[in-house]
């Protein structure tokens, strides 16, 4: 039987998985020219040799061949190779970067900027929109680092890039019951940062049972908004929620006083005044915005579904409303979803 030939491959240099950073650490440098390959690469021209032993050894009469391990990337969460969760290695603090991709100069004793919760869904989405591409290295337009720590700080308007062993010294532990949108959950693995530290921005709750929520965060390949189990995919108990020092809503169930009165100088998400945006609404949500939709449809003649006043957590009844009100405007299938949009709170308040 003839020794079987190996390709020689390098491991591949944008790739960050466990095995392409150990082989990039063990073997030389790729000679100039020579196209690199992702370990994967090497498991394959494995498997067909020891497939092909295992043929000639079975034809021998040696019995049958040894299971053969198991595929490197095997599936764990949606996007994201399972061999070094969450597969997030993340800069430095780091100050602001230019449209020249310099370091601007940071500004002498910068203040946290105040934000409310609206402002930071906005800003998360901005990037979802733009596809940001994920990277610990480069800077986008805007000045944040690319990474997941650099999306929570453009989030929450920081004067600089932070990282996950800093975003605490901005923010206030809270409980699960207190978590809000815009809040984070926040792994920092103190004994090896780049080992599994991740954070993600809270987005709302997208069940009455708490289980899950909607996260906004920045993950390879891009920045991304999904569904995902309460902490998080894994290591789920070592997630912790924390709230921005800025936020100007204050604590849960409050709101600043320039979002006291809709159509006031308060939140204009998409143009409409005093509209918080739709991460608000939905099952889970629990804040004076639920209120005060529902005392609108009482007022417009849409809560006959309320057994009892509107209250702050969001229902059945608030979304049957809301239902009833868009059918009322001629709207029909997924545009008469039961939450409020908006042109649904533009008409509602009008």
């Amino acid at each position: 039987m003839e020794t079987p030939v190996f390709e020689e491959i390098e491991p591949a240099s944008d790739c960050d998985c466990a095995g392409c950073r150990h082989w990039r650490r063990v073997l030389p440098h790729a000679p100039a020219g020579r196209a690199l390959a992702h370990p994967a690469a090497y498991r394959a021209l494995a498997v067909a040799a020891a497939a092909a032993s295992a043929t000639a050894v079975s034809a021998l009469g040696a019995g049958p061949a040894a299971a053969l391990p198991a595929a490197a990337h095997a599936p764990h969460r949606p996007g994201v190779p399972a061999g070094d969760e969450p597969g997030t290695p993340q800069g430095p603090r780091a100050p602001l970067h230019g449209a020249t991709g310099r370091p601007a100069v940071p500004p002498a004793g910068a203040e946290l900027a105040g934000v409310t919760r609206t402002e930071i869904i906005d800003r998360a989405r901005t990037w979802v929109d733009a596809k940001v591409p994920y990277s610990m290295t480069a800077y986008w337009s805007d000045g944040y680092r690319q990474d997941c720590s650099g999306f929570v700080s453009m989030a929450w308007k920081l004067p600089a890039n932070e990282w996950t062993g800093s975003l605490a010294t901005v923010a206030d532990r809270i409980t699960k019951e207190e978590l809000q949108p815009g809040d984070i959950l926040l792994f920092h693995n103190a004994s090896d940062p780049q080992e599994g530290s991740h954070v993600v921005i809270f987005g709302g709750w997208t069940d009455g049972t708490h289980t899950a929520y909607t996260a906004y965060e920045q993950t390879p390949p891009h920045t991304r908004k999904l569904d995902t189990p309460y902490a998080y995919w894994s290591n789920s108990a070592k997630y912790l929620p924390y709230r921005y020092k800025g936020v100007t809503a204050g604590k849960a169930g409050t709101a600043s006083a320039e979002e006291a009165v809709p159509g006031a100088a308060g939140p204009a998400s998409h143009g409409v005044a005093g509209y918080p945006g739709r991460a608000m609404f939905g099952p889970g949500a629990d804040n004076p915005y639920v209120t005060r939709l529902g005392s609108q449809l009482v007022k417009k003649g849409f809560g006959t579904h309320y057994t009892k006043g509107p209250g702050p957590r969001w229902g059945e009844a608030d979304r049957r409303g809301v239902r009833d009100f868009q059918r009322a405007q001629g709207w029909r299938g997924g545009a008469a979803d039961g939450l409020p949009g908006p042109e649904t709170w533009r008409r509602l308040f009008s």
